[in-house]
């Protein structure tokens, strides 16, 4: 039976949940600290799925939490990657504009990216862009020098041993199915026993909103998942992509678009799409969950979502049924590449927040009570900036649970 005598409990040991008990710790570290995870491991979800780019900033809305998190968090989560010895590669990032519509929308992302500050973004020129990916072929190109790349989940295996050293544990299969409060404690019911405490931070990415519900919060939300399916390059065919080239996004919706990315774990890869899942943790088309699904669909604002992005929504499984439009789509950022070069698959799964009037969350979503906090939406550049939002929470939570050092 665990010790039921805890200052706060995080739920949720992913790359958010750790850098949040790990700066806690730092900053408040006579606190007795828990993080309760549902898996076997740590960053088993989100944060061991996407597909490890260190973001510059260049994509949020300038004064966003987004744009503020990320700028600092590119630089703070590749000094952390130095300092521990993780691998990490900046190697740039290319945004390419292959029409004139593009061209607009490229325009409008450089002002956006200055505005945010982020450092060496820069136009090139038609060599300057072959010289950096000479396989690519656009008619405008937005370089940013400082995107990197890292395997996230050697940045959670180190968040996790972090918060061991410093005093905190970490309770593995104990998935959260209920929650009471008396007075002012708050008895957490798990798979693996009780555990009680003064409060609770909510950091269960895909599962954030029933984590608030099942604690009393009524939220205007709902985690909607999406899947991100991908394809890999093959060994022969990698040579086709030096670093990472994007499209320029739609800046109506909040997924950027097939892309190509080197990564740290040993492959390039080619996508991802975004389809509904149907199933929290869905990263196959054939898993299913009918309380998930239920969930959704019985959910107002996915209605509401439907109706505006019908069209996207159909286009994004076509892309996911047909090899064939996938491989179309990456021919617009490389046009040599061709099937054959397309071999492995992979999936991840977005936990996407969208309100009762159907509109996608865009940005952060941090909510408050009386000595719990809840990180209801943490998208992308979510793993970029941990660090930074670990801090932000602690912060938060030095004042609603009255923290002193």
């Amino acid at each position: 039976m665990p010790s039921t005598n805890y200052d706060i409990v995080i739920i949720g040991a992913g790359i958010i949940g750790l850098a949040t008990g790990m700066k806690l710790l730092e900053q408040f570290p006579k606190i007795n600290l828990a993080i309760l995870e549902k898996d076997s491991k740590e960053g088993s979800q989100q944060s061991g799925h996407n597909s490890g780019v260190i973001h510059s900033g260049i994509y949020y809305k300038p004064g966003s939490l987004k744009a503020k998190f990320c700028v600092a968090g590119r630089a703070s989560m590749t000094r952390f990657c130095e300092e521990n010895e993780i691998p990490v590669s900046t190697c740039g990032k290319l945004i390419v504009a292959t029409d004139v519509a593009g061209e607009e929308r490229l325009q409008a992302l450089e002002e956006r990216g200055t505005a945010n500050q982020v450092k060496g973004l820069r136009f090139v020129t038609q060599d300057e862009m072959l010289e950096i990916e000479p396989h690519v072929r656009a008619r405008k190109a937005l370089y940013a020098p400082g995107t990197g790349i890292v395997d996230y989940r050697n940045v959670t295996a180190i968040y996790a041993d972090r918060v061991r050293s410093l005093g905190g544990k970490i309770f593995f299969n104990s998935a959260l199915t209920g929650s009471k409060a008396i007075g002012s404690t708050t008895i957490l019911e798990t798979e693996t026993g009780e555990y009680e405490c003064s409060n609770v931070i909510n950091c269960a990415g895909l599962h954030s909103d029933l984590v608030a519900e099942m604690m009393g919060v009524n939220t205007d939300l709902r985690i909607i998942p999406f899947r991100g399916e991908y394809y890999k390059l093959r060994k022969e065919s990698e040579f086709l992509v030096k670093g990472l080239i994007y499209p320029v996004p739609d800046p109506a919706f909040p997924f950027l678009g097939v892309h190509l990315t080197q990564t740290m774990k040993g492959w390039v890869e080619a996508g991802p799409n975004a389809v509904l899942a149907a199933k929290r943790e869905g990263y196959r088309k054939r898993d299913f969950s009918f309380n998930d699904f239920i969930r959704t669909v019985t959910f107002p604002g996915f209605w509401k979502m439907s109706v505006r992005e019908w069209k996207t929504g159909l286009w994004e499984i076509n892309r996911s049924l047909r090899k064939g439009v996938f491989l179309n789509s990456l021919q617009q950022l490389v046009p040599e590449l061709s099937a054959d070069d397309l071999a492995g698959t992979g999936s991840g799964v977005r936990a996407q927040a969208v309100d009762r009037s159907g509109n996608l969350i865009d940005d952060f979503r941090i909510e408050e009570s009386p000595g719990a906090i809840h990180v209801l939406n943490a998208p992308s550049p979510g793993a970029t900036s941990s660090l930074v939002i670990g801090q932000h929470i602690a912060q938060l939570a030095a004042g609603n649970f009255s923290l002193a050092s």
